[in-house]
């Protein structure tokens, strides 16, 4: 109930923030106006922290002033003073867990499935409802989110015995690992993908267009 809590919170504060959209729109025409001007050191200001923690205003100023036609064209191109631009936000909660949101009609709305507890869209959806199923003990999930070769020789019973067996303790402690890894960088290569956590790889294989978890340690 807590996590419900915080989340509706911050619902109803970004409902109220009703200024938002035309913030956004005076951003990108403040940003595009900068970059016509020529005048590189403004939007670099207006970069992300983010941003500005992995490039300097030095390399931005030249990458500017190295690529004018395609700096122009940028400008031209934002310039949102006559179409509408879609304002959105990310909610990030749980154990990884993110909610789109948009500002559709003078509100907020949600634009992802908010129900969509054991997605595997991509890999690190798969990790996630891999710890989320873990967590929960719904080892039918589990059978779901391993590669065929090894869910055909398992039944439900057989994952809980190998999750809640002689290993338990072992792999709790793998699983808090994850946990604290869950935005660990996934390089993904055609059907498989890895992440690095610790000493320790998790990798990913692709089957059917659902992502599995291949081996989690």
């Amino acid at each position: 109930m807590r996590a419900l809590t915080t989340y509706t919170v911050l619902i109803l504060a970004l409902g109220a923030c009703g200024t938002a959209k035309p913030a956004a729109v005076a951003t990108l025409s403040e940003y595009s106006s900068a970059l016509d001007k020529g005048d590189y050191s403004k939007a670099y200001g207006m970069m992300s922290e983010e941003f500005r923690e992995t490039h300097s205003k030095e390399e931005f100023v030249r990458m500017m002033k190295e690529n004018k036609s395609e700096v122009r064209e940028t400008a031209s191109r934002l310039d949102g003073s006559h179409r509408d631009v879609e304002v959105t936000a990310r909610f990030r909660y749980g154990k990884g867990d993110e909610l789109r949101l948009v500002f559709e009609d003078g509100a907020w709305k949600i634009a992802n499935n908010p129900v969509a507890f054991y997605s595997q869209s991509s890999p690190r959806d798969a990790l996630r409802s891999f710890l989320r199923a873990y967590r929960l003990e719904r080892w039918d999930v589990i059978l779901k989110l391993i590669p065929a070769q090894y869910a055909e020789k398992m039944d439900v019973a057989k994952v809980k015995v190998q999750f809640h067996g002689p290993r338990r303790d072992e792999i709790e402690l793998m699983m808090h690992r994850l946990e604290e890894h869950i935005d660990g960088t996934i390089v993904e290569k055609g059907t498989e993908a890895r992440m690095t956590y610790g000493e320790d790889e998790v990798t990913f294989v692709r089957e059917d267009g659902l992502w599995k978890i291949k081996d989690p340690d």
